[in-house]
């Protein structure tokens, strides 16, 4: 296992992989964004990761997600996702949980027992409790991923504080719903995102999904994974930072 990361520990060193071997991290939604997010996570060397997903591995899910291959068709995200871990690294502690949040799960997931949260849901609803949820924990801290669909330019991809996304419409329409609730985040958190957008060349229609229905929108890997591996390296600052109090050039 010292040989595993022993790369990832020239450059962050001893103490950052202890907080990283320590860290638990709850990641929600294992799709184009979040399957490449646990990866990194996995070979970094976090520790202890709950992944959290209902769906199962769909034909048209194979263009960008990490999980979906012809093999892994019809099987959940999260099983195909919690056997990678433990391939990647045996000693991680995986709990994958095939289930939905919303607010008649919420309070299931025990959210401030984490070091971080990870938000990669693109349903405005449930996005929009997990945000508001997770800002209000003492000990957690939430990182959080805007719209990956659509976007076709990888080196648009940035990182800012949520109230400084510019753009970007799945974060216009989270802005706009906690302004009519009246309830929005409790403190600030950080986004990756990118203001740049394409459009579909045709209607594709709208899925039936256990978060309601959405419309479908054209998606690039290139752009997916890239928000996926910015997502955790937002992870991974964070939950260095909150489990060893250093400063890292992660």
């Amino acid at each position: 296992m010292d040989q595993q990361f022993s790369r990832t520990a020239l450059l962050l060193g001893a103490p950052a992989m202890d907080a990283l071997a320590r860290a638990r991290v709850i990641v929600f939604g294992v799709g184009g964004v979040g399957s490449w997010c646990v990866e990194a996570l996995a070979r970094s060397g976090v520790g202890n990761l709950t992944i959290v997903d209902s769906d199962s591995v769909a034909p048209s899910n194979i263009n960008r997600q990490m999980v979906a291959l012809h093999s892994t068709v019809g099987q959940l995200k999260t099983t195909v996702m919690a056997r990678r871990i433990h391939d990647i690294n045996p000693h991680c502690r995986v709990h994958a949980v095939a289930g939905v949040f919303n607010e008649n799960t919420a309070d299931s997931y025990r959210l401030d027992d984490y070091d971080v949260i990870v938000d990669a849901i693109d349903s405005v609803g449930p996005k929009a409790l997990l945000i508001q949820l997770g800002t209000r924990c003492r000990r957690a801290r939430l990182v959080s991923s805007m719209g990956a669909a659509l976007k076709t330019d990888v080196f648009a991809i940035a990182e800012a504080e949520f109230g400084k996304v510019t753009g970007d419409p799945l974060a216009r329409a989270l802005r706009d719903r906690f302004k009519r609730t009246g309830m929005g985040p409790s403190r600030k958190f950080r986004c990756v995102y990118s203001p740049q957008l394409s459009h579909n060349c045709e209607d594709a229609g709208t899925d039936n999904t256990a978060n309601g229905t959405k419309r479908i929108n054209g998606t690039l890997v290139t752009t997916t994974a890239a928000f996926g591996l910015a997502l955790a390296q937002l992870a991974i600052r964070t939950a260095i930072t909150r489990l060893n109090n250093t400063i890292t050039t992660c």
